[in-house]
């Protein structure tokens, strides 16, 4: 259950799509994979001038609905056992079962692998953001499904463009490699120092 987690995020607000709306979802989604999920996290959507431009009707979450559905997710996802995760939000929105650590933060990463972690120093890739694995392995406007919140695609002409490139046998995401093509090999480094965690002892 460690290794899994699920998302609950954008959250926006609308007409259809209000504060107890979010409310009465969360709840279900959290019955549904209670028992496959010890985590779940949680952002609020963030109006790039993209967003607002694909995506009028949506609404900023005010700071007194995000208390309101941050309160009653707390609740119900401790009731599912549990934790919640805040994506890039205010520190000031934690509380017990709810932390903002990063959903991919150490913690998180060492009850995956059930080892302990030796993790170096590091520029994290926002200012907000305690995530320790940030490469960015997608590209701007590839997918096809036309949410209107996503904040990957900005251009629908260039999303058909690109979708016509795609080879299921390349190794690239689009298209394939030319000769002018610059392949940088990323940094791998091992952070797990071989000593058992208390997660593999089994406390």
């Amino acid at each position: 259950m460690d290794r899994m987690s699920w998302r609950y995020d954008p959250i926006f607000i609308s007409q259809k799509y209000s504060v107890s709306y979010h409310i009465e979802r969360f709840e279900q989604m959290a019955e549904d994979l209670q028992g496959y999920t010890r985590q779940c996290v949680v952002s609020f959507i963030d109006l790039y001038e993209k967003t607002k431009r694909n995506f009028p009707q949506a609404r900023s979450v005010t700071a007194a609905q995000q208390e309101q559905l941050i309160e009653a997710f707390s609740k119900i996802a401790a009731a599912k056992g549990m934790q919640i995760h805040l994506c890039c939000e205010d520190r000031a929105l934690t509380r017990a079962n709810v932390d903002a650590d990063g959903c991919l933060s150490q913690t998180v990463l060492e009850r995956a692998i059930g080892s302990a972690l030796h993790v170096p120093k590091k520029k994290m890739a926002r200012d907000a953001c305690s995530c320790l694995l940030g490469a960015d392995i997608g590209m701007y406007n590839t997918c096809g499904h036309g949410c209107l919140y996503c904040y990957a695609n900005y251009d629908n002409e260039s999303v058909r463009a690109n979708r016509k490139l795609h080879d299921p046998a390349s190794p690239l995401l689009i298209g394939h490699l030319h000769e002018t093509d610059i392949i940088k090999e990323a940094e791998q480094k091992l952070w797990q120092d071989g000593q058992l965690s208390f997660f593999q002892m089994g406390f």
